[in-house]
């Protein structure tokens, strides 16, 4: 035994090396194994979490979406359609001139024409600022969603740890969010009158010389309002219209709340005015004007043609005295904000290529902030 020994120790000493060193590879292949099954079970499950935190995020944002297109958006333009109304009221002018038709001695030769000049301008007036608050006010509300939308993906991202879900995590105020999409209100409760001042006094300057007897056909029409439109957006400053959107102080808007003031929250300011001061930042861009100008002339030329229905194509083709045309021009501002005809008007802007893209890059870019 000895000799046997003696004669194979270094052969066993040699296989024991060789077995041991295959049983430690072994387990250094079987931990490192195992380290990278626990990796891989601690990625799905990480990918889990995140797919279902997306998922929730987009339900709340859809749900967002929803509110403001069946909630924030008709209640918004009903409440326009209500201001401009009561603002801009042809009806005594246009009773008046009645008056003085069935009653030729009621009104003297200077007055029928001065009651006409004021119809006229009231007339083109009604309708640039009903084309323009509509088209607006749907591209703002928008802006807010996307925002919103943007924001809840962010601060859901950023507060997110192991264990919490979107309901624990520390996204925005839902007072914030109330209070911001209530904003879209501003334009009816305090931006409305310097609209229709700087909207008439626009339309003053474009149809100066123009006579009741003047012809306009489609196209003298399109270029008047285009040019009314135009001017309008560029009176005082580059961005001065953004003030019939949304106030200067957002913070400040938001706390003259009547009654409510004692028991105010400061601490809520910060997160509503970041998201009220974006708001300007990307209505002020020369991207979210280029956006507008192409949607008010889209809406434009829409309009011309329920216009040109109303007058009779042919006639409007060919040209009626501006006499004919202001009843008509009134009577299509009136019909501008009813639910059907602004729901088509606002799905119209929607389906603009420029705007899809604009706002897809919207929710998908990060805040400068």
């Amino acid at each position: 035994m000895w000799e046997f020994w003696r004669s194979h120790k270094r052969k066993v000493y040699v296989t024991l090396g060789v077995f041991g060193s295959g049983y430690l590879l072994y387990k250094l292949y079987d931990a490192r194994r195992c380290s990278l099954s626990d990796l891989e079970k601690q990625l799905a499950y990480e990918r889990e979490k995140e797919e279902l935190v997306k998922a929730q995020i987009q339900a709340h944002f859809e749900s967002v979406q929803r509110i403001a297109d069946s909630t924030t958006l008709p209640h918004v333009m009903h409440f326009l359609d209500t201001k401009l109304a009561e603002n801009l009221d042809l009806t005594p002018l246009t009773e008046r001139l009645m008056q003085g038709k069935g009653q030729p001695t009621a009104l003297t030769m200077t007055e029928k024409l001065e009651l006409w000049d004021q119809l006229k301008i009231l007339s083109f007036t009604k309708m640039a600022s009903s084309l323009w608050a509509m088209t607006l006010l749907s591209l703002y509300i928008r802006v807010q969603v996307n925002i919103l939308g943007r924001h809840l993906y962010i601060d859901t991202a950023r507060g997110l740890e192991s264990s919490q879900l979107l309901d624990e995590a520390e996204i925005i105020d839902k007072n914030d969010e109330q209070q911001f999409l209530a904003c879209a209100d501003y334009l009816s409760n305090f931006g409305m009158l310097s609209l229709i001042s700087d909207a008439e006094t626009a339309t003053s300057e474009v149809l100066k010389g123009k006579q009741l007897k003047d012809f306009f056909n489609i196209q003298v029409v399109h270029d008047t309002l285009i040019h009314i439109l135009e001017t309008l957006m560029i009176r005082r400053s580059p961005s001065h219209w953004v003030g019939y959107l949304m106030p200067e102080d957002g913070g400040a808007y938001k706390f003259v709340e009547p009654s409510s003031s004692s028991g105010l929250n400061l601490s809520h300011a910060t997160k509503f005015e970041l998201l009220m001061g974006e708001t300007r930042a990307v209505l002020s861009s020369a991207e979210f004007a280029n956006i507008v100008d192409i949607s008010l002339r889209a809406v434009v030329d829409e309009v011309l043609g329920d216009l040109s229905i109303h007058c009779g194509e042919n006639n409007l083709n060919s040209g009626m005295p501006l006499a004919r045309l202001v009843p008509r021009i009134a009577h299509t501002s009136q019909l501008l904000l009813t639910e059907s005809t602004r729901s088509r008007y606002i799905q119209m802007i929607r389906n603009i290529p420029q705007v899809e893209q604009f706002f897809t890059l919207l929710y998908s870019s990060t805040p400068t902030s």
